[in-house]
């Protein structure tokens, strides 16, 4: 028989390497669950501090408390060509009254100018902007003179 070969000194054996290879292993692992516990805390500390949803062209809601009301959707859609109208149910209207929170949902064909006590904000087609208390009117940016002016009163 052949006598085994006895591995040189300074050169690692299979021991080694596998004792190192595993201490590398344990290294990754512990720095993915690390960085995870790290996402998650900064997530929830994120979605704790932002308690309100925001939308583009976001006004924040007043007196948005436990116990407050949903908000209702009001839909702003194409009417007559060239025209937009408040949508209730099949109906639609010029002029609309509402009890708040109100999301304004813009099903219209262009982005729509919603000026209101507190300043003015562009509702993109297909998004929503949420409404406090107020007046409201509403235009279509670039509307012609002929378009309608919607008003929207929120209680």
């Amino acid at each position: 028989m052949a006598p085994m070969a006895t591995p040189e000194e300074g050169t690692p054996t299979e021991q080694d390497q596998l004792r190192i290879s595993r201490r590398i292993d344990r290294f990754f692992l512990g720095a993915i669950g690390a960085l995870s516990l790290v996402a998650t805390a900064g997530l929830v500390g994120y979605y704790a501090g932002n308690n309100q949803t925001s939308y583009p062209g976001h006004m924040p809601m007043m007196g948005n408390y436990a116990g407050a009301p949903a908000p209702q959707t009001v839909t702003v859609a194409m009417h007559d060509p060239g025209c937009h109208s408040f949508q209730v149910g099949t109906t639609f209207q010029k002029r609309l009254s509402v009890t708040g929170p109100v999301n304004l949902r813009n099903s219209d064909e262009a982005t729509l100018k919603i000026a209101g006590s507190s300043g003015t904000v562009k509702d993109a087609v297909g998004q929503i902007v949420a409404l406090t208390p107020g007046s409201y009117r509403l235009t279509m940016v670039g509307q012609a003179p002929d378009d309608n002016t919607l008003h929207l009163g929120v209680s």
